[in-house]
């Protein structure tokens, strides 16, 4: 069970953002490039989704909008560190 729950909140994001992307124009919009949302779809998709939620047109990311970012830097760093531990676990347990 908790493979699957690990498996679904390191994909859900990717799969929000993808969602975004697809059918909206706001990826277009709140970014200049193609490449930057790729790199943190495939890096960082907690942040990259985050950043999407919070970034407004004509005023980007303001205030407390960068709070949905922070939240979104510490969902990926403790996903990473997530399956750092179950490895140290599955090795040394």
């Amino acid at each position: 069970m908790c493979c699957v729950v690990l498996f679904a909140f390191g994909i859900g994001p990717r799969i929000a953002v993808v969602l975004v992307w697809i059918f909206g124009d706001r990826v277009e919009l709140a970014f200049d490039s193609w490449w930057l949302p790729l790199l943190g779809l495939l890096v960082l998709p907690w942040t990259t989704l985050m950043y999407l939620i919070a970034w407004s047109p004509g005023n980007g990311v303001t205030g407390w909008d960068w709070i949905l970012i922070v939240l979104g830097v510490a969902l990926d760093v403790g996903s990473y560190g997530a399956r750092q531990a179950k490895r140290r676990t599955r090795q040394y347990g």
